[in-house]
């Protein structure tokens, strides 16, 4: 049989090419909006996106893990899609009333009263999204990558075809005049409009799915599932609040007269920039979560974990060495207003890091059904988040909630180490760890000294053989692992 360590980084190449492509034309969509409006009407787009961030883990309240834990246990796999589609169904519906029941008090509430159309459009992106959570999920439970891939780019594709029409061109095509079909005063509520269609249109692409009966609706299935996901929610919205809440928080904790709607904006903006590390940490879980799982009952699987972990860590090094020595090119995706903003990104590329680690950690209370833990962490990164944000954003603004969310994930990333470690025990190499987080510190430090002695081209060719040679130092540890790590349970 294969490599396990081959098939993992074969299916997160397809999974992460998709993701990569598909990120970077929704990237291309920052230089759109950075250009097109001005810092304060994007830190619209940031603040109800971050919500949405919110409710897209309450409405999906962890089936998707739940999901890929029974279908290796359960007898009736089929019983265990149907009972977890149609129990997000649902509740997806129930939300779905009450939203638009309370969208004028929302309105109101947000200080959206003139664009309620804003909180229209959510609604509608955020159910079609949760609809097709547990279709997406099963593509990767039968190791369907092609398929997800090509469904995510042709939902991401759409949206940004829709997003270049009513921003860039409909200006060009009605002369800035208010037509049938394009209304100039709507501004950035052609961005959520965009979405809102794509993801209509991905939910009609699982239908055939979704009317085909696989399984049976079990309710003392649901009963279990549920049992072993409310530790996951609460994790999971325990997660957003470390994830988003700063750019909430910025809103309101900014002093008077600081316009924190162009704040929140440039800090919005410059948190984009940190993207390539978020894309590859994203894609990695797609096809982690269900090769974990799978590989639990081997012999040896934890020398298998430990590994992935020390090339993970490689993988995350290089793309913040790349995104920080080059920046003279990386800025350039963002306005020349938000630019200002830009000390944020080293920052938030380490704190992703250790958000990245931290999820390879927490395979240990997955795979041993300790999913309280899950929320113990999440919870006390949230505490963390609250009490940091509120102390540093009035004195430092986003820097303070740049340095929040270091803070956050790094003690997480820490604590579940020290907990996984007595409760499910991974040999990681912390030497070769370390060897890693050094190389980056030592590059780091050399690249930013070239950048600012250096003329610019030169710099960034030097500095490009910084990142290379950091490339080639890790493949060269790795890859006699690579090659011994065998079918782990022979």
């Amino acid at each position: 049989m294969s490599n396990p360590i081959r098939r993992l980084a074969s299916q997160t190449a397809v999974y992460g090419l998709s993701s990569m492509v598909g990120r970077l034309l929704n990237y291309l969509l920052t230089p759109l909006y950075t250009y097109a409006f001005a810092p304060e009407s994007y830190g619209v787009v940031v603040e109800l996106y971050t919500y949405t961030s919110f409710l897209a883990v309450l409405l999906t309240y962890g089936m998707e893990t739940a999901y890929f834990r029974f279908m290796n246990q359960h007898p009736e796999p089929g019983d265990v899609f149907t009972t977890a589609a149609r129990s997000l169904l649902v509740s997806t519906l129930l939300f779905v009333a009450l939203a638009l029941y309370s969208v004028p008090n929302l309105a109101s509430a947000l200080g959206y009263q003139q664009h309620p159309e804003y909180l229209h459009s959510f609604i509608g992106i955020i159910a079609l999204d949760t609809l097709c959570t547990l279709p997406f999920a099963r593509l990767r439970q039968e190791q369907k990558p092609l398929t997800f891939a090509l469904l995510r780019l042709g939902n991401i594709g759409l949206n940004v075809l829709l997003n270049l029409f009513f921003i860039k061109w409909a200006p060009s095509i009605t002369d800035g005049n208010a037509t049938w079909w394009y209304n100039p005063n709507m501004g950035v509520g052609y961005i959520f409009l965009s979405n809102l269609i794509a993801s209509a249109a991905t939910t009609l692409c699982f239908l055939p799915m979704a009317l085909r009966k696989t399984g049976h609706w079990n309710p003392a299935l649901l009963k279990t599932m549920l049992g072993y996901a409310w530790p996951l929610l609460l994790a999971g919205l325990a997660g957003m609040i470390n994830e988003t809440l700063d750019r909430v928080l910025l809103k309101f904790l900014l002093p008077a007269g600081s316009n924190a709607m162009a704040q929140l904006g440039i800090y919005g903006a410059c948190y984009k920039i940190a993207i390539i590390l978020t894309i590859f940490i994203q894609t990695y879980r797609y096809a982690a979560e269900p090769f974990f799982f799978g590989h639990a009952r081997e012999t040896n699987s934890r020398q298998l974990y430990a590994k992935t972990m020390q090339i993970f860590v490689a993988v995350c090094v290089f793309i913040m060495l790349c995104t920080t020595l080059l920046m003279p090119v990386v800025e350039q995706f963002i306005g020349q207003s938000y630019r200002v903003g830009l000390s944020v990104v080293p920052i938030l590329l380490l704190a992703n890091a250790c958000l990245g680690i931290y999820y390879n950690l927490s395979i240990w209370y997955k795979l041993s059904g300790k999913t309280r833990y899950g929320a113990y962490l999440t919870g006390i990164g949230a505490l963390v988040t609250l009490v940091l944000n509120a102390l540093l954003i009035p004195r430092m603004g986003y820097m303070g909630a740049a340095w929040a969310t270091l803070a956050c994930y790094a003690t997480i990333m820490v604590v579940s180490f020290v907990w996984g470690q007595k409760h499910f025990p991974v040999p990681y190499q912390m030497g070769r760890l370390g060897t890693y987080a050094l190389a980056m510190m030592l590059l780091y430090g050399m690249g930013n000294f070239i950048l600012s002695h250096l003329a610019t081209p030169i710099a960034l060719a030097l500095n490009a053989g910084l990142c290379m040679a950091f490339a080639g130092f890790a493949w060269k540890l790795e890859k006699a692992g690579m090659q011994g790590m065998v079918q782990v349970n022979k």
